[in-house]
């Protein structure tokens, strides 16, 4: 594991929102590595930093210090553009709310990322149409998504966050607006993706969501507490 390429590494990484009296240390020096092809998921209470990481990560806001390297770029300090050219092409993002657009198709929201990406017409069609039918939507490509059941949405959604082949897929709370039947359905395309060498970071509150990925990060405070948890540790030492 530890010879496989570091796609994530944050180093000393703070963030700081407000000033004076209402100033928040959402993140305080964080380290952390993830490696390429590595399962991850983020815990640990509200207010703990779990988003604020991801939004990092994921290149959606910036350090007030430290750096970030994404597949070995520091991208910490880059300009929007190449930072939003970065975000299109090397992650896929995958939310509670699906943030699927209502007056488009299953296969329309999940060719636009490629559009962004400059990818010609007869491509994006194509790749859409197998990535949803790998995902078991082959017959609700016209479908939108107020005629999708919330599983089958979040498969839209996930099909679009991989359509572009991203090396990281981000999620946050991606089952949180599931049952758990389809919680578990939805778990096991994960399980799947990160088979197929996609490396996937997870922020989640639940213990048995959790407890389906290799790897823990327990953050507190803005802290990582606990980098380096399997499931069995969770469940010792988190539920104690």
């Amino acid at each position: 594991m530890n010879h496989q390429p570091r796609i994530v590494r944050l180093e000393e990484v703070s963030k700081i929102y407000g000033s004076g009296n209402t100033t928040v240390h959402a993140l305080d020096k964080v380290n952390l590595v993830v490696n390429q092809g590595e399962y991850c998921s983020i815990m640990g209470p509200s207010g703990s930093g779990k988003s604020t990481v991801m939004n990092i990560i994921g290149c959606l806001d910036r350090p007030t210090s430290g750096k970030y390297y994404l597949d070995g770029v520091d991208v910490s300090q880059l300009e929007e553009q190449p930072l939003a050219e970065i975000r299109n092409r090397k992650i896929g993002f995958v939310f509670q709310q699906f943030h699927l657009l209502p007056q488009m198709t299953a296969l329309e929201n999940v060719m636009l990322p490629m559009i962004y990406a400059g990818i010609p017409p007869e491509v994006r069609r194509d790749r859409a149409k197998n990535t949803l039918t790998k995902l078991g939507l082959g017959d609700r490509l016209n479908n939108k998504p107020n005629q999708l059941s919330g599983g089958q949405q979040q498969r839209v959604a996930i099909s679009r966050a991989i359509v572009n082949q991203p090396l990281l897929l981000l999620a946050d709370e991606p089952t949180g607006a599931l049952d758990s039947r389809t919680t578990q359905e939805v778990l096991e395309i994960f399980q799947e993706l990160h088979r197929s060498g996609i490396t996937v970071i997870m922020v989640t509150h639940e213990p048995e969501v959790a407890r389906q990925t290799q790897r823990i990060i327990w953050f507190k405070d803005g802290q990582v507490i606990y980098p380096n948890l399997t499931p069995q540790e969770m469940l010792a030492t988190v539920t104690n």
